[in-house]
């Protein structure tokens, strides 16, 4: 199977567009407060019209990370750049997910410690932990649960300390999506081209998919 791409944490313009260009399936913008990657409603805006331009056949999905926000929050601001996936890292019920996709939402939620998600979920994210954070860690997730999930009828996103490096093996558990960030990057949130192309080379080599 051929693993879409995602690269997460973008606060560029410029670089959604060069993304864009290369094929990237997937190109996530932050909204948790507490991240070095945060970005406000006006620059997702840039960077999802940015994207789109740049490829407007074959347009990447935009992606919304969200923690804390409400999902009248969250609808908000999907409506505002507009989005077309949300990804839930924080506390949110089935019903919120419900109300998400009944706006016209891709739903991705992130799995924690003994739960899988609902199915309500268009996606299952996994993702390494660190201390008491699931997620946006840069640590290696559980590649061992990616075939259990699978086997079990879900779709899965595999996120975590993705580089280069380990590209090929990711794309060997059978993940739906390869979710990079920080490996991409030569500070918190300037994404590098460069290192993109890196990641991308690594996947053609082992599946011919880029």
């Amino acid at each position: 199977m051929t693993p879409k791409v995602k690269v997460c944490g973008v606060t560029s313009a410029a670089f959604a567009a060069e993304a864009a260009r290369r094929g990237v399936d997937y190109i996530g913008v932050i909204f948790a407060a507490k991240s070095p990657r945060k970005v406000t409603v006006e620059t997702a805006r840039e960077v999802a019209s940015a994207a789109r331009a740049a490829a407007p056949v074959r347009p990447p999905k935009i992606v919304g990370v969200f923690v804390e926000q409400t999902a009248d929050e969250i609808s908000a601001a999907a409506a505002a750049v507009p989005l077309d996936v949300v990804q839930l890292h924080g506390a949110y019920s089935d019903g919120d997910v419900s109300a998400l996709k009944a706006a016209g939402l891709e739903v991705w939620r992130l799995a924690v410690e003994g739960a899988d998600g609902s199915g309500e979920e268009d996606a299952v994210m996994l993702d390494g932990r660190s201390g008491g954070r699931s997620g946006g860690t840069g640590q290696l997730a559980d590649w061992s649960q990616v075939s259990r999930l699978r086997q079990s009828g879900r779709r899965v996103v595999l996120a975590g300390g993705l580089s280069a490096a380990n590209a090929a093996s990711a794309a060997a558990t059978g993940a739906d999506v390869l979710d990079f960030n920080s490996s991409l990057e030569t500070a918190p949130g300037v994404k590098s081209i460069a290192l993109l192309e890196r990641a991308f080379s690594a996947l053609s080599a082992i599946c011919g998919c880029l």
